[in-house]
């Protein structure tokens, strides 16, 4: 065998050398550097202007911001069966895929080739033809960087898809706590409704006993009638809702709520998670036991380049810089290189023998001349998308920074907002009280008491509301700031 190949490996070896440089030469990239663009917006938010920069952290990550053992649950469940991030992430492996072929544009594909041809001759008899060895078909010599730039379009789309599935990941997350919260809160608010509507109920048949004895007016009866139906119509209300909070929750989980989730939703029969008016409780549910980790003051708003979303249009952007090298290296010539070593014969039997075998070096230049403006056309379509992907990489920054700014504002009104909700929550819960003992030694009349209890009513809900806000707020806040994601840009690394 080394006789035969003996003739062509000279030949061979300068065809891959010739490869080789080719290839080399057309690594640079006719697109224009890549400068990312300023950030259209503030150093710092409103809200946080006199409190002062401080050093850019690193947020912490979920397992560390959600303490609850039971939302921690809920969170790693939507993470293995969440039907949205399984496609988020089934996208990264169909970009790398794309990545890959486009990696491979830059090296010739090597093929194992036999075939047989069979054609009439003049003299009436049949030629018989066999060929077979290694081929390598219309493999472009990358001398300007047309390839090399569209496997950099191709790059940046499979990082951008990446940080999308990132994205997905903190928004998931997000979304998991929220609605663990707004759980909560139905059930606490379910049973301060069904609390409610029995204290009415026993206040209405109290009434009732007095108007038939003449102690009462119809109109006290009507105000208790007219509370009781009020309390049966929120009830109603506060079931539908946490039944579509629930089915809600279970879509995201991508499965049912698990028993350990149940049972923290289970009420207690020994005990109860609201107040009344007797006990003078200011705290009208478990919320007040969850707690996340603190985010500091005065961070800079160059925080926002770690969200995943603005990665992903940066990305964007990157590719369409990538597109403008390719569109410009359409104008150049463009070299292809088909080649062949291998065996011909007349007879099967004897295609591999000595002295059959063969090199074809075929190449071809392709120099455009009169396209009609295709390739113009091309480029100034690529300098268009590339100032679009400009356009929406700054409004993702500014749309992230009023994201957090409004979460900053928030979150100061938040709690000024609770600490009334509270104290509101105390002096009703004493009206209460105080109403009930005037009623007893007949110092107040009934419609005294019926309109204590509406206020504690309304106000135990309004606390509860508040404090629902103010923990959602958290959750956005620790979303809008990137989710406490690795704060180095993962495509240094996949380069």
């Amino acid at each position: 065998m080394s006789k035969i190949y003996k003739p062509f490996w000279p030949l061979a070896l300068y065809l891959y050398g010739l490869i080789a440089i080719f290839s080399i030469a057309g690594c640079s990239s006719m697109a224009s550097v890549y400068q990312r663009p300023d950030a259209p917006v503030a150093a710092q938010w409103p809200t946080q202007a006199d409190a002062g920069v401080v050093a850019t952290p690193a947020l912490p990550d979920w397992q560390n911001y959600f303490t609850d053992v039971t939302l921690r649950q809920l969170i790693d469940i939507a993470l293995i069966n969440n039907r949205d991030l399984r496609i988020a992430t089934l996208n990264i492996e169909q970009a790398r895929a794309q990545l890959g072929l486009r990696r491979a544009d830059l090296f010739p594909a090597l093929n194992l080739t036999v075939g047989g041809t069979r054609t009439p001759t003049s003299t009436g008899s049949i030629s018989t033809t066999y060929t077979g060895g290694l081929t390598i078909t219309a493999f472009e010599l990358d001398l300007f960087g047309r390839v090399a730039s569209l496997k950099e379009q191709a790059l940046a789309q499979y990082l951008a898809t990446r940080e999308a599935a990132q994205a997905a990941q903190i928004s998931l997350v997000a979304t998991v706590a929220q609605g663990w919260l707004a759980l909560l809160t139905d059930e606490d608010m379910l049973r301060a409704a069904t609390q409610t509507l029995a204290t009415r109920e026993a206040s209405l048949k109290l009434v009732e006993l007095k108007v038939r004895h003449g102690a009462s007016s119809d109109l006290e009866w009507r105000l208790a009638q007219t509370l009781t139906e009020s309390a049966r119509v929120t009830l109603a209300q506060q079931q539908r809702q946490r039944a579509l909070d629930e089915n809600a929750l279970t879509l995201v989980l991508g499965q049912a709520l698990p028993a350990a989730a149940k049972a923290v939703l289970s009420p207690d029969p020994t005990s109860s998670a609201v107040p009344t008016a007797s006990a003078g409780m200011t705290s009208p549910g478990r919320l007040d036991t969850l707690h996340f980790a603190e985010i500091p003051a005065g961070l800079p708003s160059d925080l926002l380049t770690r969200r995943p979303d603005i990665r992903a249009a940066e990305l964007t952007l990157q590719a369409s810089n990538a597109n403008i090298g390719a569109a410009r290296a359409a104008f150049f010539p463009r070299i292809s290189l088909t080649a062949g070593l291998g065996s011909v014969s007349a007879a099967l039997s004897d295609l591999f023998k000595n002295g059959t075998w063969g090199l074809t070096l075929s190449p071809q230049l392709l120099l455009p001349i009169f396209d009609a403006g295709r390739n113009q056309a091309n480029l100034e379509a690529s300098k268009a998308s590339r100032d679009i992907a400009v356009a929406q990489y700054e409004k993702s920054v500014q749309s992230a920074f009023r994201e957090v700014a409004d979460a900053l504002a928030a979150r100061a009104t938040l709690a000024q907002q609770l600490q009334a909700s509270t104290a509101l929550l105390t002096a009703e819960s004493e009206r209460a009280r105080l109403t009930k003992l005037r009623l007893d030694a007949g110092a107040a009349n009934q419609l005294d008491w019926l309109d204590a209890q509406r206020s504690l009513f309304a106000a135990q809900q309004t606390l509860m509301q508040t404090q629902l806000a103010a923990l959602q707020n958290q959750v956005v806040l620790y979303k809008v700031l990137g989710g406490g994601l690795d704060a180095s840009p993962p495509w240094q690394a996949a380069k």
